[in-house]
C-alpha cells in the first residue's frame, strides 16, 4: 500500500499526507484486521489463558527505529504473528487475575469509531461532548448519584482518586490551597482510609502534596471493613493536634477481598466532623445496578465523590474510568482555568468554557466516552444489572467448592466477587504453605489453565479469584478447583519423594 501525495494542484503535487494512495487497498486490509480479530474473541475459550512470549519474539521487538516506512499489509502481517498470540489474557474466561475487565465486541468497535473520529474531549461542541454528558449522566443515575451531578471520564481508577481528593484538598482545606500550596507542620491536611484502601490514594496523597505523613490508615475487621470507631478517634485525635482533617476514602469493594466498609457510618462521621465523604468504588459500585446487590452498597449515595471504572465490572475494553462528584461548582473550583487560547468564543467550536478540562487534569482527552455509551445502549442496564449479579453467584459457588474439598481453604469471607483461598495439607506449616501455593499460581499462569492472581491475607498467602468476567461458567471454576489441588498433589509429592 503506497502513501498519498496531493494532487489537488501543481504547486501541492510534492506535498504528503499520511492517507492511503489507495482506499480499496485499506478497507481491504481493515476487514482482515476485523475478520482476525472476530475469529479471535470467538476462539478464545480454545486458546490457553495465557501465552509466555518466545525470545525470539522478545528479540525481534526490540530492533531499531525505522527510518524508511513498509507497506501496512506486513505491518499488520507482524502484529498477527508478534503480538496478538501473546496477549494479557483477560479476554479468556478463566482469567481472573487482580481486576479486569473481560472486553466486549461492541467496546472494540467503539474504540475503532472514536479512533477514527480522533474527538479531543475537551469540551467543544459536537456530539462526543453529548455523548460524555448523557453517558455520565445514566451511570450517576445508576448508582444513586443525584442528576445535577459533575463528572467525567478519566483513564483509571488511579487518576479518578487523584481527580476526586484534588477536589476534596481545594474544598476542605480551609484557605486557599490552588494558591498557596499545601502546608505542612502542626497544620497538615489529614487524609483516612483502612488498611486494605487502594494504592492509589497514597500515590494520590504524595502527588497531591499531603505526603504519606498526612495518610492515616484505620485498622479494619475481622470482615476487613474499616474499624469505624479507630476512624473517628484518629480523627479527633488529630484535629486536637491542631491537624486539617478534610477527607476519608471509603471503599465499595476493597481490591484483596471484596470487602465493602460501612459506608452509611463513614457517612455519619464524614458530617459530624465536617469532612468530605470519597468512596472508592472501583469494581464494587456498580453493584448498585443489581436489585438483589443494591444493599450491599447503600450508603454511596451519599458520598461528596465517587469512583468506579467501567474498565473493570463493567466489562469495557481499557481503558475508561468514571468520577463524580456531588457539587459540580466544587468540581470546577479545583481545577478551572482559562488562558487566552481557551477563551469562549461565543459562537462556531468554542462557544462557551471547555467544560471537561476544567473537571480535571487532562486538557486533551480522547472520546472514552463512546464504548460507554454504545455499551450502555447495545446491552442495557439491566443486562449489565444481570451479569453482575452473575459473577457474584459464581463467586459463592467456587467458595463453596473450596469450602466442600478436604484440600483447599477459603481465607477470607466472599463479601461481593473475590474469593481468596489455599490449598492445604496437614502437617504442612503455614510457610510452607505459601511457598506451595505460590507456586501453583504460577504454574496455572504458566500453562495457561486459568490466571487467578495472589495477595496476602493476614500475613499468609492466597490465591485469588476476582471475577469480573462476563465469559466466566461454573464449570471454568470447577476446572480451576481442580487444578489447582492436582498441582498441589504434584508438587507435595515431588518434594515428598
Amino acid at each position: 500500500m503506497r502513501w498519498n501525495r496531493a494532487s489537488v494542484g501543481a504547486e501541492d503535487r510534492e506535498e504528503r499526507s499520511l492517507d492511503p494512495a489507495d482506499w480499496e487497498e485499506f478497507r481491504a486490509l481493515g476487514h482482515r484486521v476485523i475478520d482476525d480479530l472476530t475469529a479471535l474473541l470467538a476462539g478464545v475459550r480454545e486458546q490457553p489463558v495465557w501465552t509466555p512470549v518466545p525470545r525470539t519474539v522478545r528479540e525481534a521487538l526490540r530492533a531499531p527505529a525505522p527510518r524508511q516506512g513498509a507497506d501496512p499489509a506486513d505491518v499488520y502481517r507482524e502484529v498477527r504473528e508478534r503480538i496478538m498470540p501473546y496477549p494479557l489474557g483477560n479476554i479468556h474466561p478463566r482469567h481472573w487475575g487482580w481486576v479486569m475487565g473481560t472486553g466486549t465486541p461492541v467496546s472494540v468497535l467503539a474504540d475503532l469509531i472514536a479512533s477514527a473520529l480522533n474527538s479531543n474531549c475537551a469540551g467543544f461542541d459536537t456530539a462526543a461532548t453529548l455523548v460524555e454528558q448523557q453517558a455520565i449522566a445514566w451511570l450517576a443515575e445508576a448508582v444513586g448519584f443525584p442528576s445535577a451531578a459533575s463528572g467525567l471520564f478519566v483513564s483509571s481508577g488511579s487518576m479518578a482518586n487523584l481527580t476526586a481528593l484534588a477536589v476534596a484538598r481545594t474544598a476542605r482545606a480551609g484557605y486557599d490551597v490552588r494558591e498557596d500550596g499545601v502546608r505542612g507542620g502542626a497544620e497538615r491536611l489529614t487524609i483516612y482510609c483502612s488498611t486494605e484502601t487502594h494504592s492509589s490514594v497514597q500515590k494520590a496523597a504524595e502527588v497531591l502534596g499531603i505526603g504519606r505523613a498526612g495518610l492515616r490508615y484505620v485498622p479494619v475487621n475481622d470482615a476487613f471493613e474499616i474499624d469505624v470507631a479507630a476512624l473517628e478517634r484518629a480523627i479527633v485525635t488529630d484535629r486536637d493536634a491542631g491537624m486539617r482533617p478534610f477527607c476519608v476514602v471509603a471503599t465499595a469493594g476493597t481490591v484483596n477481598t471484596g470487602a465493602i466498609d460501612d459506608l452509611r457510618s463513614v457517612a455519619a462521621v464524614c458530617r459530624r466532623h465536617g469532612l468530605w465523604f470519597h468512596v472508592d468504588g472501583a469494581f464494587g459500585a456498580v453493584a448498585a445496578l443489581a436489585p438483589v446487590l443494591r444493599e450491599r452498597v447503600a450508603g454511596m449515595e451519599l458520598a461528596d465523590s465517587l469512583i468506579f471504572d467501567q474498565h473493570k465490572w463493567m466489562y469495557l475494553n481499557y481503558d475508561c474510568s468514571c468520577v463524580l462528584v456531588r457539587d459540580p461548582a466544587a468540581h470546577r473550583a479545583a481545577f478551572e482555568l482559562t488562558p487566552s487560547y481557551l477563551a469562549p468564543t461565543g459562537r462556531g467550536i468554542a462557544p462557551g468554557h471547555l467544560l471537561f478540562s476544567h473537571l480535571g487534569v487532562d486538557l486533551s482527552r480522547g472520546f472514552r466516552a463512546l464504548k460507554v455509551w454504545m455499551a450502555l445502549k447495545a446491552h442495557g442496564l439491566d443486562t449489565y444489572a444481570e451479569l453482575i449479579a452473575q459473577n457474584v453467584s459464581q463467586a459463592r459457588y467456587l467458595g463453596t467448592l473450596v469450602s466442600g474439598h478436604p484440600r483447599l481453604e477459603c481465607l477470607a469471607p466472599i463479601a461481593l466477587n473475590v474469593v481468596c483461598f489455599r490449598y492445604r495439607r496437614d502437617g504442612l506449616g503455614d510457610a510452607r504453605l505459601d511457598q506451595l501455593n505460590a507456586e501453583i499460581l504460577m504454574r496455572l499462569q504458566e500453562r495457561g489453565i486459568a490466571a487467578p492472581s495472589g495477595t496476602v491475607l493476614r500475613g499468609r498467602f492466597a490465591i485469588r479469584v476476582a471475577n469480573t468476567n462476563h465469559r466466566t461458567r461454573r464449570s471454568d471454576l470447577r476446572e480451576l478447583v481442580a487444578a489447582v489441588v492436582r498441582l498441589g498433589d504434584e508438587l507435595v509429592e515431588s518434594t515428598s519423594g
